[in-house]
């Protein structure tokens, strides 16, 4: 029985290993390319706020960077969190992910300000950071309650992204993907 418990944990491990390790690569190759082939031309598939063009970039833009210090900087903590969404369900990560960047992407694209562009993965993390924070919530389990917890040590000082603070830093993508995991809190509530 233990052997099977072993394998089992194993599988799931390296499974999202690879899931998490192939976005991650996939961040890496897209800049490295829009560094040295596109010059930073590919930025301009992010989501345009106001353009039909500019929905496109609800898809892309969390796999584009402005530079390599912005995606360093994007790395580890879509590592650690983007882990802790699969903590339960490998599932889980695919629907917070979809959702975060559905919700995330529309925000942006009816808030965002006017001529600008938006990209970045942290539209993902901000809707993993709203996911883990609110599941505990959602879900009334001591576990997934403990795991906010420890979430809101790690990473609470985040939230204060949801606000306009910086320029040059899309504050609207950090709020509608933080309200993207939630709405996926929410809805997988049911799912324990």
């Amino acid at each position: 029985m233990g052997q099977l418990f072993k394998n089992s944990f194993s599988k799931k491990f390296k499974t999202q290993a690879i899931i998490l390790g192939s976005f991650v690569s996939i961040f890496w190759i897209v800049e490295l390319i829009d560094i040295f082939i596109f010059h930073g031309k590919l930025d301009n598939l992010g989501v345009q706020p106001h353009t039909l063009k500019g929905l496109r970039g609800i898809f892309f833009a969390p796999f584009l960077h402005g530079d390599l210090s912005h995606l360093i900087n994007n790395t580890i903590p879509f590592l650690v969190l983007g882990s802790f969404v699969m903590l339960h369900r490998t599932k889980d990560f695919w629907i917070v992910t979809l959702l975060t960047t559905i919700i995330g992407g529309l925000g942006v694209w009816l808030f965002g300000p006017t001529n600008s562009v938006h990209i970045g993965a942290s539209i993902l993390i901000f809707g993993y950071l709203g996911f883990l924070l609110l599941r505990g919530y959602f879900q009334k389990q001591i576990i997934s309650i403990c795991v906010s917890i420890l979430i809101f040590c790690l990473y609470g000082g985040l939230i204060i992204g949801l606000l306009p603070s910086q320029p040059g830093i899309s504050w609207q993508g950090h709020l509608f993907g933080f309200l993207g995991g939630a709405l996926a809190a929410r809805l997988l509530k049911a799912k324990k």
